[in-house]
């Protein structure tokens, strides 16, 4: 958020209350209520199984509707925001396998030395 935007809402907030605290803790609490209320709004709203078409269409009060269409396309457009596709896609990159188990580390090499009669090492 611009430091304008910050500014004009603690001016707004002091001409409204008679505060006795610091700017900063304000300042503070305005942005964790901001944080509380965008979270409130994806899990109510966007996080929803619905298609983009009624997320479009289903507009929180209090909001206007090109403001709530340039979020759903912003969280729509997130890398990463589907985690289930996104660990399929990397699981099925992967060349290597973890096969120890849960065997730990010095087990491993223990058994490989038994196995192969050489030290285990680095390389």
């Amino acid at each position: 958020m611009p430091d304008s935007n910050k500014s004009l809402a603690l001016d707004n907030i002091k001409a409204g209350f008679a505060l006795e605290v610091s700017d900063n803790y304000v300042k503070k609490s305005l942005g964790k209520r901001w944080r509380d209320h965008k979270s409130t709004l994806k899990k109510e709203y966007f996080k929803t199984k619905t298609t983009l078409k009624e997320k479009l269409r289903n507009i929180p009060p209090g909001m206007l509707r090109y403001q709530w269409e340039d979020a759903v396309r912003f969280w729509n457009s997130k890398k990463g925001y589907d985690r289930e596709r996104v660990g399929t896609s990397s699981k099925q990159k992967q060349k290597f396998t973890h096969t120890a188990g849960s065997k730990s580390f010095a087990c491993v090499a223990e058994a490989e030395e038994l196995s192969s009669g050489q030290k285990v090492g680095c390389l």
